[in-house]
């Protein structure tokens, strides 16, 4: 059997460490990277003999995980967030996968979103998947993304046929304020991009945001969670532009401030 490093990274993640800490027993390795949390999850990690602890400075995803990735001792990486579960299904089907000796260097793994505590069937949540299980030799995260990151395999690319818990947040308040986090950083990246944004952006892509959750995505047949998840991935698209907008205000004031 091929050993298995299993990464993670995390910043106050205390209510969520302990649950990803056991679904991992099946790694021979922990590998978790740490922005310097100021509540219990550098406490509880260190309670596991299994976890090797690196704490860096966060600049954004994409850098944060790929250092994760270079920390690992083995080939084959499993790279699950903390607010999601493996079920005892998938952990096997990721263990039998793996030794196998699959032709496959990289597997999407579906996700089953929880909203309250409530699962989302629909709302654009219904073909969520993310690639979880991975070789290290063929993977990167890509370093244009800054949010949202995603895996640049140099091979072959499957699917798992079990799903992950996703259980997101608790309440709108919390959701929101992770998406202004996502806005932030994304407002980052159109930036390096030289986009202006103007009304389509500010009205006409917020709107469409909303109707595509809500409507073609079929959000209605998930009650109010559905309106609300909708509406604020709306206002999540607004407010990158909102932000980028300031960012190129922030700019010109510092260059009148240089020529002045």
């Amino acid at each position: 059997m091929q050993k298995i490093s299993a990464l993670l990274i995390t910043y106050n993640e205390e209510k969520n460490i302990k649950r990803f800490l056991d679904d991992a027993d099946y790694a021979d390795e922990i590998i978790l990277v740490d922005s310097y949390s100021t509540d219990r999850t550098i406490e509880i990690a260190k309670t596991y003999p299994k976890v090797k602890l690196f704490q860096r400075e966060f600049t954004n995803f994409s850098d944060q995980k790929n250092f994760a990735i270079q920390q690992a001792s083995y080939e084959w990486i499993t790279f699950f967030d903390a607010d999601e579960h493996i079920p005892a299904s998938l952990k096997e089907e990721i263990l039998n996968t793996i030794k196998s000796n699959t032709s496959a260097d990289a597997y999407y793994v579906y996700r089953k979103f929880y909203f309250k505590n409530k699962v989302l069937n629909y709302s654009g949540m219904q073909n969520d998947k993310a690639i979880r299980v991975f070789k290290k030799s063929k993977n990167r995260y890509k370093n244009n993304r800054l949010v949202h990151e995603l895996i640049q395999c140099d091979g072959v690319v499957s699917k798992l046929r079990n799903k992950l818990d996703h259980y997101t947040y608790s309440s709108s308040e919390e959701y929101r304020n992770k998406l202004t986090s996502y806005s932030k950083l994304r407002a980052q990246e159109l930036r390096m991009k030289n986009l202006k944004p103007n009304f389509f952006h500010f009205q006409v892509k917020p709107a469409y945001r909303f109707f595509n959750h809500y409507i073609l995505r079929l959000g209605f047949l998930d009650g109010k969670e559905g309106y609300v998840i909708s509406k604020l991935h709306a206002d999540s698209v607004k407010n990158r532009y909102v932000f980028l907008n300031k960012i190129y205000e922030a700019e010109a004031s510092q260059l009148i401030n240089k020529n002045a």
